[in-house]
């Protein structure tokens, strides 16, 4: 029983020491508030921190025009597993374009795939380079190492250089990365809407998820997507043609706010 107290003992101090490190450098997790009223989602105060970084992130105070129906698709792109693909397909099928969000592995293992994004338009943005929790990173060097080995490892690879897009893995950030990311000259990019659609193993149903996404449009919406997701690979060319009969504008992330 002392064996399994003392076990117990020793987990709690480890969380409570995480929650103490992640509390220390000020991190949180981005999140939006729903509507199904076609509104912006407003800026949640605990998120406060974004105001005054280049960031991109969307309430009824920020952004594009409220009268500008438009929609920007993002994609958080960690490996591929045959959807990846099914979503480029869909994409260029559609005329579309999105802004994907790369860590290392798929450029390193699915370099053609990464280099027909490139070609096609599409934008290639940073997601760092290993997946880290951003927010729990206190020495500038490392932070900054994140996001600039992958573009190297891009650039050798693939040819191109990664657009000046990142986003932070889970959406973990606080106000000092924010600013390390500015001074590389990047713009961090938050999300007005998302579903859980990256568990591969407890996918959604197809007809519930479009439901799910075309019940919360809204105008200059930054929509998040795993492009490993069966179902999204499966609904993403007929809700592009949904969304365009509701009257939206698809555009990609170097034209928000124009």
């Amino acid at each position: 029983m002392k064996k399994i107290a003392a076990a117990a003992a020793a987990v709690l101090l480890a969380v409570l020491c995480a929650v103490s490190a992640f509390a220390a450098t000020g991190g949180t997790g981005w999140f939006f508030r729903k509507n199904t009223e076609g509104k912006q989602p407003a800026l949640p105060s605990e998120l406060s921190a974004v105001r005054g970084h280049n960031v991109v992130w969307l309430d009824a105070a920020h952004g594009d025009d409220s009268s500008e129906k438009v929609i920007y698709l993002t994609f958080d792109f960690g490996y591929e597993n045959g959807n990846v693909e099914k979503v480029l397909d869909a994409l260029d099928e559609n005329g579309v374009k999105g802004s994907f969000f790369v860590l290392k592995q798929p450029i390193v293992n699915n370099t053609e795939l990464v280099r027909r994004m490139f070609e096609n338009g599409h934008l290639v943005c940073n997601h760092t380079t290993h997946h880290k929790d951003m927010s729990a990173i206190s020495e500038k060097e490392t932070f900054c190492r994140e996001l600039t080995e992958i573009e190297e490892i891009c650039k050798a690879y693939t040819g191109y250089d990664m657009a000046r897009f990142y986003r932070p893995p889970e959406g973990k950030f606080n106000e000092q990365g924010l600013s390390w990311a500015d001074e590389l000259g990047y713009t961090t990019v938050f999300w007005s809407f998302a579903y859980a659609d990256w568990d591969n193993g407890k996918q959604p149903d197809p007809a519930a998820a479009k439901e799910k996404i075309l019940s919360h449009l809204h105008n200059g919406e930054v929509l998040l997507l795993h492009p490993t997701s069966a179902t999204n690979a499966a609904i993403l060319g007929d809700l592009i043609r949904e969304i365009k009969k509701e009257g939206y504008e698809f555009r990609t992330l170097d034209q928000f706010g124009m």
